[in-house]
């Protein structure tokens, strides 16, 4: 029986470990998530998925998305020169 006990808590650790593995990849953000979120708000518009009360905020959201890939794309050039110039 004391096998039997060890082996039940062998296996509890490793399925408690298994969904904490699941969950990292979940959480991730990316650019290009956020490059395609864009896309996909502007083919929604264009299709008139939104409702006119509801346009201000889509708006406003698409705005500061853009403007944050925007920056972002600003700042991907210069990272690689700098790195460049850090190992001469």
């Amino acid at each position: 029986m004391s096998e039997d006990k060890k082996n039940a808590d062998a296996q509890a650790p490793e399925q408690a470990q298994a969904p904490a593995k699941d969950q990292q990849p979940s959480t991730e953000l990316t650019i290009n998530d956020l490059t395609a979120l864009k896309q996909i708000i502007d083919v929604a518009s264009q299709r008139g998925a939104f409702k006119p009360n509801e346009m201000m905020t889509v708006g406003s959201t698409y705005n500061k998305l853009e403007t944050f890939l925007t920056a972002v794309a600003a700042q991907q050039p210069a990272a690689p020169a700098q790195e460049g110039t850090k190992g001469e």
